[in-house]
């Protein structure tokens, strides 16, 4: 079959099964969005607002379903707009493949209209790129790019494509990559690394496991579920991994972090193991380095070499795919409870509902509408069946802290990146993705206003999204900062804000604002009800405080509760 090279990126996405991608058009991809309108039926397009929004609703989707991502912009700023996107998905191990236009062949490195590097700008924050400049290299670099972003430890992928490579043509047929000379995604399995571990799991008294989001794309829930419940041992969590592990489950002992539990965070200068899963040890996790769990024989499960004793040294690294690692290790588990062990976690979760969770979910003294008591009516009103979207600030870690969840790839953030902006276009594509959740973006008046337009996008595309803007008329995290570290001076963190309500009826999306802490519960209930979008703001203390907390470069033990 002899096609057009812009005819062909079309069916080779057709081939891996995508049929929904975010995007913008322009000149330079303007053939590939050519051949989309003839496919339309069986292709479908939204079209976003800016580029950011694409790569954002398209982590959403991948987020939500394990599924690839798919992006398209056109050259130049269109796809400099994609960068941000695509620097999220690559820290946060999102498999997406984005398409941008380029400048002829012909035109390279002349600086035509709206020509960029994108390879060269892109390089550092894609798992791996590729600039077209002949159309019969589509089927197979688009082949690679698809198997590229989804094996092994996932990521984005970028494909640039000229313009004349668009409109060549040339004799196509599709091959899906199942391998790659050179690229081994998943390590072999080492099964005396596996019985090693399980030696070190069986002595000990004090045992911890931590575990993040590898647990989610590995697919591994049910398998961690089975250790965690037969080795008896407390589980903690990174915000990635939130979801994994019901969040009412009895060995769910909480977050780890700057603004985490306190039981976890105290007890990991504590422990005398500490099993990692699927977690990187990233520096808001483990604090002051030198200190970080110094008395512990570390044990990680890791899919990614590069990780393993990149920040902590490792006694014993298991390699390979965690699905299979906790099959494996499963057998040679004994069957423990580690009660007396439980209990310093009991005694200290106390301490901190006393201190903190407990003031946070009912406020008193007259104190205006908290985040975590929105957070907690959202509970109240989703059984903890919802997708919870959140943005980067203080709602973000309020959220994490008190957001309930059932079942896995329900909680959706930026992670190691921290993208304000990120919220609103992610939640848009989880519910695309998932059509029958419920999907509640929690944002700030300050990530909001970054990824406004996309309001937009809801408009257009009718996807019913439920929006909470948790308003504090501030720039709350860095606020929280100037407060605790810059003696009250709050340089440029005020927030004059517009009607934001007024704002959401324009785009003819139903809208409600909530001053009173009666009003909540109502309000609340109605946006869930709801069968359309609907966007709820809530006017929360200004000053509120997201603790416990430690502070930048201090040691996990010196977590403050105040």
């Amino acid at each position: 079959m002899r096609i057009s090279g812009a005819e062909a990126v079309i069916r080779c996405l057709l081939e891996e099964g995508v049929d929904l991608i975010y995007g913008y058009p322009g000149g330079a991809i303007m053939p590939v969005y050519d051949e989309l309108y003839k496919f339309q039926d069986q292709l479908h397009h939204v079209l976003v607002r800016h580029e950011q929004g694409a790569t954002h609703a398209a982590q959403g989707y991948a987020r939500a379903t394990g599924k690839v991502g798919v992006a398209i912009a056109t050259s130049g700023p269109g796809a400099t707009n994609l960068v941000t996107g695509i620097a999220d998905a690559q820290i946060d191990s999102t498999p997406l493949v984005c398409i941008t236009g380029q400048v002829g062949r012909h035109l390279l490195g002349s600086d035509a209209f709206q020509e960029t590097d994108i390879i060269g700008i892109s390089t550092p924050v894609t798992k791996w790129n590729f600039q077209v400049t002949e159309a019969s290299q589509i089927p197979e670099i688009i082949a690679k790019a698809f198997y590229i972003a989804r094996s092994g430890r996932p990521g984005p992928v970028l494909i640039d494509i000229t313009k004349n490579a668009q409109f060549d043509e040339f004799d196509f047929s599709y091959e899906k990559c199942t391998a790659i000379r050179s690229y081994v995604p998943v390590p072999k399995l080492n099964l005396d690394k596996v019985a090693q571990a399980a030696a070190l799991i069986n002595s000990a008294k004090k045992p911890l496991i931590v575990f993040g989001q590898g647990i989610i794309l590995g697919q591994a829930e049910a398998e961690f579920k089975a250790v965690i419940e037969k080795s008896g041992i407390p589980a903690a969590w990174t915000i990635l991994g939130l979801s994994a592990l019901p969040t009412d489950h009895p060995l769910n002992v909480g977050m780890l972090g700057m603004h985490g539990n306190y039981a976890p965070n105290l007890l990991t200068n504590e422990c005398d193991v500490l099993i990692a899963f699927g977690m990187r040890f990233d520096d808001r996790v483990t604090g002051k380095l030198s200190t970080y769990a110094k008395q512990a024989k570390v044990i990680h499960f890791e899919i990614d070499p590069a990780e393993v004793d990149k920040n902590v040294k490792t006694e014993v690294a298991v390699l390979g795919d965690v699905k299979e690692s906790l099959a494996a290790l499963l057998p040679l588990l004994d069957a423990k409870s580690h009660d007396l062990w439980h209990n310093e976690f009991k005694a200290l979760r106390e301490v901190e509902f006393n201190s903190v969770i407990k003031e946070e979910l009912n406020p008193t003294n007259g104190k205006g509408i908290s985040m975590g008591e929105t957070i907690e009516m959202i509970n109240k009103h989703s059984n903890g069946d919802a997708i919870i979207v959140s943005d980067v600030g203080q709602h973000q870690m309020f959220a994490c802290r008190y957001a309930k969840f059932n079942s896995t790839k329900s909680n959706i953030t930026s992670g190691g990146l921290g993208t304000m902006g990120f919220a609103l276009p992610a939640a848009i594509g989880a519910k695309m993705g998932k059509p029958e959740r419920e999907v509640v973006a929690i944002i700030g008046d300050g990530g909001f206003q970054m990824t406004i337009q996309e309001l937009g996008t809801i408009f257009q595309t009718q996807v019913p999204v439920k929006i909470v803007i948790l308003n504090n008329e501030f720039l709350g995290m860095v606020r929280q900062w100037q407060e605790l570290f810059f003696d009250n001076r709050y340089a440029s963190t005020r927030m004059i804000n517009p009607n934001f309500v007024a704002i959401a009826e324009g785009y003819h999306i139903k809208s409600k604002k909530v001053t009173a802490r009666e009003d909540l519960d109502a309000a609340v209930a109605e946006m869930l009800a709801s069968k359309d979008s609907y966007f709820l703001e809530v006017m929360v203390e200004k000053e509120n405080n997201v603790f416990p907390m430690i502070p930048t470069g201090a040691c996990v033990s010196e977590i403050r509760l105040s």
